[in-house]
C-alpha cells in the first residue's frame, strides 16, 4: 500500500490506516482543538506525510466529519438509554431535544467541532435520510405506545427528522439572552408536546 513513516508501525490494512487516522484526530481535537487540529497536525501524530492523510481523507471537512462519525454511536447509545427511562411520547420528544442541546457541546468528537465553527459539517450528517432512520429506530426503541397516540409506525422517521431540525437549530442559533434548560423543556413541552398525547384526551 505504500505506507509511509507510522511511527515505523505502518497499518497492515486499509481500514487500520484509517481507524489511525482518526484516532490521531480526535486526540489532537481533544488537546488543540479543532480548528488547530489541521492535516499537518494529524500527520506529525501519525509520524506520516500530510499526502498519506489526504489519501484517505481529501480534505479538512471530510476528515473532521469522519471523526464526528466515529463519535456518533456513542452518543446514540448514551441517548438512547436516557430516554428509555420515559414512557410517555411528549417527554421522549422534550427530553431529546434537551440531551441534545446538552450534550453535544462537550462532545470531543462533536461538540468542539460546533465550538470551532464547523457546524455546517455536523448539521449536514444530522439532516440527511439515515440520520433521520438512526433517529426513528431510537424513537422505536422506547418504552412508547406510539400507535396510541396515533404515530405510526412509517411516521416515527418523520418525527425524528422534526426533533433533530429542532436540536440543531438551537446549537447553531441559540437565543439571546440565552434559554436555560427548563425554559427549553417548556418551550419544546408547549408547541410539540399537545401533538403527541394520546388521540382520545385530545
Amino acid at each position: 500500500m505504500g505506507h509511509h513513516g507510522w511511527q515505523g508501525n505502518p497499518p497492515h490494512t486499509e481500514d487500520d490506516a484509517r481507524q489511525r487516522i482518526i484516532a490521531a484526530t480526535r486526540a489532537c481535537v481533544e488537546k488543540f482543538g479543532a480548528a488547530r487540529t489541521t492535516v499537518s497536525v494529524v500527520a506529525t501524530e501519525l509520524g506520516v506525510t500530510r499526502q498519506t492523510v489526504y489519501r484517505y481523507y481529501p480534505s479538512h471537512a471530510e476528515l473532521l466529519e469522519a471523526v464526528a462519525q466515529a463519535g456518533l454511536a456513542d452518543f446514540v447509545q448514551r441517548m438512547t438509554a436516557h430516554l428509555a427511562t420515559f414512557d410517555s411520547a411528549a417527554d421522549v420528544a422534550v427530553e431529546a431535544v434537551v440531551f441534545a442541546i446538552e450534550e453535544i457541546p462537550s462532545e470531543a468528537s462533536i461538540g468542539l467541532l460546533l465550538q470551532a465553527g464547523e457546524t455546517e459539517v455536523f448539521s449536514r450528517d444530522v439532516t440527511t435520510t439515515m440520520s433521520f432512520s438512526i433517529g426513528a429506530d431510537i424513537l422505536r426503541s422506547l418504552p412508547v405506545n406510539w400507535t396510541e397516540i396515533g404515530v405510526k409506525d412509517d411516521e416515527l422517521e418523520s418525527l425524528a427528522e422534526m426533533l433533530m431540525r429542532l436540536f440543531v437549530s438551537f446549537l447553531q442559533y441559540p437565543a439571546d439572552p440565552p434559554h436555560s434548560t427548563d425554559d427549553i423543556r417548556s418551550l419544546v413541552r408547549r408547541w410539540l408536546g399537545p401533538a403527541l398525547h394520546a388521540q382520545g384526551t385530545r
